[in-house]
């Protein structure tokens, strides 16, 4: 449900980008900031969540995120003003950040090494299904109101109703939150040894000898302390070497512009001459794609590894991302992009989010929830999860003046990453496929 809410609340603004420009009156620039300023919300949750979770436990975490994607989903829905509107939203990107880091350490504690890299990527799954069900809840609001995001629909205006129902899901994760164990490693981290055996029992099966599993954990812990920011400094790049590999495949996974297709698609459809409500349902199909490739990756991650799936993933991003380029170069024709280019736009924007899915989507989450030495786990992944929300500001706060200046161009520069990922993965990324957690470092 972290993963859904994650999905979820990311991608709902896409159905209420073009009525809020409407509502305030305000131009690309102004609106960009909007809609990007809830990623500085997420950067400083992911930044907070791991300490949050070291002092009060993992649940105790999840349940704070829950409250506040609860708030923000009120909030947004019922803003005096666009100040209003953005601080709301700056609320709920605080629990996504806080979503974002918790999910994978979470499982990642939690998971047998044999199946860790399958269960770490149901993250990512939930992530897109949250996506999809985004898009379809908007593309049907959006019928409702007859197709226009400002029509009325029980009393307020179609988008308000959008940014709204995300507090059935939102109150769903907290109540479900009650329902799951603790970290086993959390639990022994503060001296409840008993009801440590008992989940570790429950989650890795009886048939395992729980005095050696404890005493593992506990052994691992004893040559550890408490993971700071001050541990993750060394060298002379201000970072250890690991972190700064965990920052960049953050970095390469947001400037790909994955998400520009999942927070402006209707706006980009609608831009080169596809109707509203078509435009609402390619957004939604883009999502199903996303869906499809991350089902791709949960079967594959745990048998060809991590860095094979990252090293096809960002070669299908290539091809996909310059065909994008190539079609939205030709000038429109009576508001419309050809017929030609506009068929190879779309299939070649559901061929990006595939590889995308397939691939980084799920491939980068996994290594960032077990790449680290466990001393340096849950500060490193704070400053990995920060970076790629500080990544993805800056794409989602600069893709409509971009777009604006020339949209074929700001795909080039996409396929650029994509490339540049490849020499990255093939130099600095080490496979972890089937390694315990101990064994990190």
């Amino acid at each position: 449900m972290g993963g859904f809410l994650f999905g979820y609340d990311s991608s709902v603004i896409n159905g209420a980008v073009e009525a809020i420009r409407s509502r305030y009156g305000i131009g690309s620039a102004e609106l960009a900031q909007v809609i990007a300023i809830a990623l500085i919300g997420c950067a400083i949750g992911a930044a907070t969540a791991g300490r949050i979770a070291d002092r009060i436990g993992r649940i105790r975490c999840m349940q704070i995120a829950a409250t506040l994607f609860t708030i923000s989903a009120v909030g947004s829905a019922l803003p005096f003003a666009l100040w209003d509107l953005a601080f709301w939203r700056i609320v709920g990107g605080f629990a996504i950040g806080m979503a974002s880091v918790i999910g994978p350490a979470y499982i990642a504690e939690v998971a047998p090494p044999a199946y860790r890299g399958r269960l770490g990527s149901f993250q990512q799954a939930a992530i897109v299904v949250g996506i999809a069900v985004s898009q379809l809840v908007n593309w049907g609001l959006l019928n409702a109101a007859g197709g226009n995001q400002r029509g009325r629909l029980l009393g307020l205006e179609a988008w308000q109703v959008m940014l709204g129902v995300m507090v059935v899901p939102a109150a769903l994760y907290g109540l479900l939150s009650f329902a799951i164990p603790e970290s086993p490693r959390f639990l022994l981290s503060v001296g409840r040894r008993e009801r440590a055996r008992r989940i570790l029992a429950e989650i890795e099966g009886d048939h395992i000898d729980l005095d050696a599993r404890v005493a593992e954990i506990e052994n691992a812990m004893k040559r550890e302390h408490r993971s700071s920011f001050k541990d993750l400094l060394g060298g002379s790049f201000l970072f250890k070497r690991i972190v700064w590999i965990g920052i960049g495949l953050s970095a390469f996974q947001q400037f790909v512009g994955i998400n520009v297709a999942f927070y402006y698609s209707a706006t980009l459809w609608q831009s080169v001459g596809v109707n509203p409500t078509e435009s609402f349902l390619y957004s939604f199909t883009t999502s199903i794609i996303n869906i499809v490739g991350t089902v791709i990756a949960m079967i594959f991650v745990d048998r060809i590894g991590r860095r094979p799936l990252a090293l096809i993933g960002s070669s299908g991003m290539v091809a996909g991302l310059a065909l994008e380029a190539w079609a939205f170069s030709y000038p429109l024709a009576g508001g419309k992009l050809p017929a030609t280019q506009g068929w190879v736009a779309l299939i070649a924007a559901h061929v990006f989010v595939l590889f995308f899915a397939l691939s980084w989507g799920v491939v980068v989450w996994v290594l960032l929830g077990e790449m680290f030495p466990n001393k340096l786990r849950a500060a490193a992944l704070g400053v990995a999860a920060s970076a790629q929300w500080i990544a993805n500001w800056a794409i989602t706060a600069s893709f409509p003046s971009l777009a604006d200046w020339n949209l074929a161009g700001t795909y080039v520069i996409y396929a650029a990453f994509a490339a540049l990922s490849i020499p990255f993965v093939l130099k600095f990324v080490n496979e972890t496929k089937g390694k315990a957690l101990e064994e990190m470092g």
